[in-house]
């Protein structure tokens, strides 16, 4: 019983220390420096660098690996370590990155400051996108992170300004090392004939061609609203016009044509 409340005590210091601890969803890589500590055990605690190969030496249990491990992962392995050994029973490990160095995210695109960023700590989109200056103004709000796992590619989209309100925690997602965080150019519409502004716009979401003709100033006194034409690429690439009404969707680089009243 006393064990039990030793154990319940050092996890509520734990807690209490808040930044001390590490993001539990951190994956760990070469040239993290961890500090690990066994609950009664003062002479294994040990400082470490994790090394090219990924691995650090701890007491009694020599090599461990912890490169793409979470710290989480880490202290079990341990623990199954030093109990199957036969040197602690139930071993309470705990495991705390002081510096972060393993991990290498690239951001492209459409950013102020493209390249490459080593993160010297857990990082999220948004800590990431930060680094790099923010997405410039013709930049699109969806930003694709690619990620390899287990030899396969994964391609994850991220709008952008969800990340922002109250709801977009949930698609802040950790980085890992390797990760590839690009920014496309955002799409865009163009509007011609008798509109205030001629010319190239961004597509903003969900809109349609009564929003496509404010962006362009609006109709002029010579223009009409009726027999509004869109020449648009079908799924074979092929241009194709037809007539809009005011609530017609736009699509990525559709051309508006808005003529000339006949009255």
């Amino acid at each position: 019983m006393n064990c039990i409340w030793q154990k319940l005590l050092v996890l509520c210091a734990l807690l209490l220390a808040g930044p001390a601890l590490a993001d539990n969803e951190y994956r760990m890589g070469t040239g993290d420096v961890v500090r690990i500590a066994v609950y009664g055990q003062p002479d294994l605690t040990t400082e470490a660098r994790v090394g090219e190969s990924g691995n650090i030496t701890f007491p009694l249990i020599g090599e461990i690996r912890l490169a793409d491990q979470t710290p989480a992962q880490g202290e079990e392995e341990i623990a199954k370590r030093l109990s199957k050994g036969g040197f602690i029973l139930e071993p309470f490990v705990t495991l705390n990155i002081v510096q972060y160095r393993g991990q290498q995210v690239s951001v492209l695109g459409r950013v102020n400051r493209p390249g490459q960023y080593n993160l010297e700590k857990s990082s999220r989109v948004t800590d990431v996108l930060a680094l790099a200056g923010g997405i410039i103004a013709d930049g699109a709000d969806v930003a694709t992170l690619v990620r390899v796992r287990d030899g396969k590619t994964e391609y994850i989209e991220i709008d952008v300004p969800s990340l922002f309100t109250a709801q977009g925690e949930a698609s802040n997602l950790q980085i890992e090392d390797g990760d590839i965080i690009n920014v496309a150019r955002q799409p865009m519409f163009f509007i011609y004939g008798e509109v205030q502004r001629p010319g190239s716009f961004r597509l903003e979401k969900n809109m349609s061609v009564v929003q496509a003709l404010a962006m362009g100033g609006g109709v002029t006194p010579r223009g009409t609203q009726r027999g509004i034409r869109i020449k648009r690429r079908d799924a074979k690439g092929e241009l194709v016009e037809f007539k809009a009404s005011l609530d017609t969707p736009v699509k990525k680089d559709d051309v508006i044509y808005v003529k000339e009243s006949l009255f």
